[in-house]
């Protein structure tokens, strides 16, 4: 044995000196998730004003009605739909219908300007040869006062609807509809995470066969949860965070952190059934398996920060919540980890469930994965051909991936006012969310009076399909807005075709000759169509920026361009296979009975890039801990032929048991309602398992097998590289180094 020095291994040294600082690191990590809980809830959350949260032409739009005194959002609409397929509103019976409906409702002061079908100039509200109407008011103040204002016009709406059993009487609109819906997906993220717990625990107990060994990875994932949450609140107050960024924290930190901390104390347990002592197989844990956490962290804090050049305030909120779990996690493995372990040694198997297969396994090598890995290993080309060709037949959907806004499609019929708005909808197609035109200038002119009678005709006249054009201006005749409804859902081809006909031709011809006049298209469908056309233009910066420094931190974590590259590409597969899933289960509809959705024809725009930085992060964890196991066998003198094999081998439980926790994790959000969800669920679950087995357990060890000596390439010009590989030193030597425990 060589003489011991001081390790340059950083995971090690934390290692150590947690466990002989176990009281020290133990209630100092209690006393900082405590504090981030309290300061973080006294502070409260700031959020993203989904108001100024537009990009492009739609945000220049949102800035002249903002500066103009305009809501940006437009009228806080509320509507309340009546129809009869029997009789129609000329009968006394509907009439009286719609009286109920005004007279419950006019007497509140939260409402202003109240429009009864019945009323002669209001014709538009009648739709379907008189069987369908609707009675529209705008609700006062801001869109959170509105919302607290609306649940006793809802009820009084609830109850003319109890009296009238043969009308369908039902309300939506800008307040009712955006509270009832917000509750309901809230509710249901909270379900998720709370069916994940329980699913994630049960799963630990079946790898450790051991309550309290299951209980510790759990327990430090969601003290870094709770801990994260209560640091973003404390962020946002510097920058607003998106309002379901807890929920993303939770699903990032219990995959995160379960898989550092199983990582961890499976090697732990591993390195004593070997015959260590408890010391030993603790800091042999810590120099090994603390080591690729700790690169495995940054690689994945790297993939995060992709989504800060988005340029979207919902991804950089994500992207800035997601590094501080990430961060919180790792720092909990490698400092509160090892003073636990230490303290509970070998009574960390307590519990042991009976039937169960034992936690140590002799030389670490697991049986079922070694029998499997065999023919693998003596066959590496077949092999190779076999899985690359399942994953390109799997990636094949990726290159006709179409995203779209989801819009009401991607809720259940049985949603809170949704009915309604799909009544709303095919009554008065884009009524409830038409285009919002802003105009600066002087209103009261005859040029603008011109240019808006000409507009109207042009939209009549155009066969496109627009609704009644409405014209509001402000009180200083200086700005107007200007209302177009859209045909279609709002989110579809044929609403993103009017769109662009009124911007790019309507309006030049229209205010493109007032003088002086500036003028920009807002609402519901121009932010879908802007925010999709910015995604375009982010994703190459997005992805280009986390595979290069994804490379660059394993070429100077391994000294091997042809590692650093293979991970890259392989990684580029799986998230390839998993985007090939997702099209074909939702935008091809091949899922659609057994998960209990209605294909709407796309994939929601937000998910391609939020699924890249998430698995390419989580599944550097597997790469980076398997590569580790290899190098360091093959640094402790193995060939690397028999290298691959032990390292394979001896990780592939270990993995596949942190692949079954985030599987696990992610299929609850498969069983939500919200298509979405459903979406982003089937997704992340697909890929890990992917990753996990095609890519981790067949394709890696048959390419490093092909690939020999050659996988430890380094070009000579790049031997200026920093040496960071703690591997140069031999374990027995770390594991060497004098560090008495604490009492």
């Amino acid at each position: 044995m060589s003489v011991p020095h001081p390790s340059r291994n950083v995971a090690a040294r934390m290692g150590r000196w947690s466990a002989s600082h176990r009281k020290i690191a133990i209630f100092g990590w209690l006393a900082f998730v405590l504090a981030a809980i309290v300061i973080g809830s006294s502070l409260g959350q700031k959020t993203i004003d989904n108001q100024n949260n537009n990009v492009g032409q739609a945000h220049r739009a949102d800035q002249i009605l903002k500066q103009a005194g305009f809501d940006t959002a437009g009228p806080l609409t509320e509507f309340v739909l009546i129809q009869n397929h029997k009789l129609t509103v000329h009968d006394r019976q509907f009439q009286a219908v719609v009286r109920d409906v005004v007279g419950a409702v006019s007497p509140s002061k939260a409402i202003h300007n109240l429009r009864s079908p019945l009323d002669r100039a209001n014709h538009d509200q009648v739709a379907d040869g008189g069987h369908t109407v609707v009675v529209e008011w705008d609700m006062n103040g801001t869109q959170k006062s509105a919302e607290d204002r609306i649940d006793p016009l809802t009820n009084a709406v609830a109850s003319v609807a109890k009296s009238h059993a043969h009308f369908y009487v039902g309300e939506a609109g800008a307040a009712s509809s955006d509270k009832a819906l917000n509750k309901m997906f809230n509710q249901q993220l909270g379900q998720a995470g709370t069916r994940s717990v329980p699913l994630t625990l049960l799963i630990l107990v079946l790898v450790f066969g051991s309550l309290l060994a299951a209980f510790v990875p759990l327990m430090l994932a969601l003290q870094s949860v709770v801990a994260t949450i209560g640091l973003v609140s404390i962020v946002s107050h510097l920058t607003p965070m998106d309002p379901n960024v807890g929920a993303v924290v939770t699903l990032v930190g219990l995959a995160v952190g379960v898989d550092y901390t199983l990582f961890y104390l499976r090697r732990e347990r591993e390195e004593r059934a070997a015959g260590r002592s408890e010391r030993a197989a603790l800091v042999a844990a810590a120099a090994t398996s603390g080591r690729s956490v700790l690169i495995s962290g940054a690689t994945v804090m790297i993939a995060m920060a992709g989504m800060l050049f988005s340029g979207d305030k919902t991804f950089e909120s994500f992207s800035i919540a997601t590094m501080i779990v990430v961060a919180v996690a790792m720092i909990g493995s490698l400092t509160v980890l090892p003073a636990v372990l230490s303290r509970l040694g070998d009574r960390v198997e307590k519990g042991r469930i009976p039937l169960l297969g034992r936690l140590r396994r002799p030389a670490g090598e697991n049986r079922v994965w070694s029998a499997l890995l065999t023919p693998v290993l003596r066959h590496p080309a077949t092999a190779a051909v076999l899985a690359a060709g399942l994953l390109a037949v799997l990636a094949v959907p990726t290159l006709k991936l179409h995203t779209a806004q989801s819009g009401l499609q991607s809720l259940p019929r049985s949603a809170p006012t949704v009915e309604t708005l799909d009544r709303i909808q095919a009554a008065y197609p884009g009524q409830s969310s038409p285009a919002l035109v802003a105009v600066k200038t002087d209103t009261a002119s005859p040029a603008f009076r011109t240019a808006v009678v000409q507009l109207k005709a042009k939209t009549a006249g155009s066969g496109v399909g627009y609704g009644p054009v409405h014209v509001d201006t402000n009180k200083s005749h200086s700005a107007a807005q200007i209302s177009v409804p859209l045909p279609g859902s709002g989110t579809d081809a044929k609403s993103t075709g009017a769109l662009l006909t009124l911007r790019n031709r309507l309006l030049p011809e229209t205010f493109g000759h007032v003088p002086g006049a500036a003028f920009a298209v807002t609402g519901q469908t121009a932010g879908s169509y802007d925010w999709n056309q910015m995604m375009k233009s982010s994703i190459p910066i997005v992805f280009g920026f986390v595979l290069t420094f994804a490379f660059l931190l394993l070429l100077v974590s391994f000294r091997s361009i042809v590692i650093a590259a293979k991970a890259v590409l392989l990684n580029l597969l799986s998230v390839a296979a998993a985007y090939g899933v997702i099209v074909a289960t939702f935008q091809w509809g091949w899922g659609e009975h057994l998960l209990g959705f209605k294909s709407y024809g796309g994939i929601s725009p937000w998910l391609p890039m939020f699924m890249f930085v998430l698995l390419f992060g989580l599944s550097m964890d597997y790469h980076v801990f398997i590569l580790s196991r290899i190098r360091e066998a093959r640094d402790s003198g193995m060939s690397t032929d028999d290298a691959i094999a032990h390292g394979i081998k001896t990780t592939a439980g270990t993995v596949t048991s942190a692949a079954l926790v985030m599987v696990g994790a992610f299929l609850v959000f498969a069983t939500l309602p919200i298509v979405d969800m459903k979406e982003m669920g089937v997704g992340l679950a697909a890929a890990v398992l992917i990753d996990a087995t095609i890519v981790r357990a067949v394709l890696l060890p048959a390419v490093m097998k092909l690939l020999g000596e050659r996988n430890w390439y380094l070009p000579s010009w790049l031997n200026w590289l920093p040496r960071f590989d703690p591997h140069t030193e031999h374990l027995t030597d770390v594991v060497a180094e004098p560090a008495p425990l604490a009492a």
